[in-house]
């Protein structure tokens, strides 16, 4: 009797596997997918018009005069050379100063410093705090600490690598935060268990996990150095510069800067070296970012 019952039970607990969803939620989950593909469609069509507008606009120019012409006053002569090399100085030196200062702190943070430090917590509150501050303050502080005294740089390219490194360090640093913290503290623990000192745990297991997402975020990074415009407006980028940067403390200007001063000439045929200049930044834009795709599936696959 004892066994009937209990079958009896077990067949009036049985779960259904029937979607018991509500008319009125299916409702609201088909107007809420509707509402996404709309704002992605209206997101999509809004940037090919601008970018097929862009692209119509600048093609008479888009030729390798463009490229290997130096900025000038008269259209027909008009280049992008020096703000090509302009920018590549620039987010070169970023690139090369930010990554492994910006890596580096996040290692620290996450496996070295102490949580329970008020200094730990200050640093990581200013360092999300950064992150939000608009370009301009940066080329604000660059105009007064780097590019004038106490460090008297003047309007050259150190200037301007200093202050978008100081723009981009922050995002690095939570970046590589991210990635580093999403890597399995067990392979740590392992690694230790070993005899393995913390070192060689990080540097053989840690960061060839947290690569992919550390390549990502920082060429990301990189990237938006390359196209900011509004710090660089203050330290001496927005002139006519007709030679390339040899070093540090040459004068220099950027591939944006210049666009808006092409953009901005009353002449008509300046805007389109404009166009064409638009479309050039933005294959190298498009280049870097096919990059941190291309670095992120290597990495990955290798440690599949």
């Amino acid at each position: 009797m004892t066994s009937a019952h209990s079958a009896n039970a077990a067949a009036g607990d049985a779960v259904s596997l029937a979607d018991a969803t509500s008319t009125r939620r299916r409702g609201i989950d088909v107007v809420f997918r509707v509402a996404l593909a709309f704002s992605v469609g209206v997101a999509l069509i809004t940037l090919g018009a601008l970018l097929i507008d862009v692209f119509l606009q600048g093609r008479p120019r888009l030729n390798t005069e463009l490229l290997t012409n130096m900025p000038s006053n008269r259209p027909a002569k008009a280049g992008i050379q020096s703000a090509i090399f302009g920018s590549l100085w620039c987010v070169g030196i970023t690139a090369l100063v930010s990554l492994p200062i910006g890596v580096g702190t996040a290692v620290y943070l996450e496996h070295y410093a102490r949580r329970d430090r008020w200094y730990v917590r200050l640093t990581e509150l200013n360092i999300q705090n950064l992150a939000g501050v608009p370009s301009v303050v940066f080329g604000i502080l660059g105009l007064a600490f780097i590019a004038r005294e106490p460090l008297s740089w003047g309007f050259t390219v150190g200037t301007g690598a200093m202050v978008l490194t100081i723009l981009v360090l922050p995002t690095v640093i939570i970046a590589s935060r991210e990635a580093i913290r999403a890597v399995p503290p067990s392979l740590v623990d392992g690694a230790l268990a070993l005899g393995a000192t913390r070192w060689q745990a990080i540097w053989r297991q840690v960061l060839p996990s947290a690569l992919p997402g550390i390549a990502t975020g920082s060429i990301l990074s990189v990237s938006r150095a390359l196209g900011e415009s509004a710090p660089l407006l203050l330290l001496g980028a927005l002139t006519f510069v007709t030679f390339n940067p040899t070093g540090l403390d040459s004068g220099y200007t950027v591939l944006p800067l210049l666009i808006f001063k092409y953009a901005s000439d009353a002449k008509a045929e300046l805007h389109v070296v404009a166009a064409a200049a638009i479309v050039v930044l933005l294959a190298m834009l498009l280049l870097l970012n096919s990059t941190a795709i291309v670095l992120r599936n290597h990495f990955e696959k290798r440690r599949s």
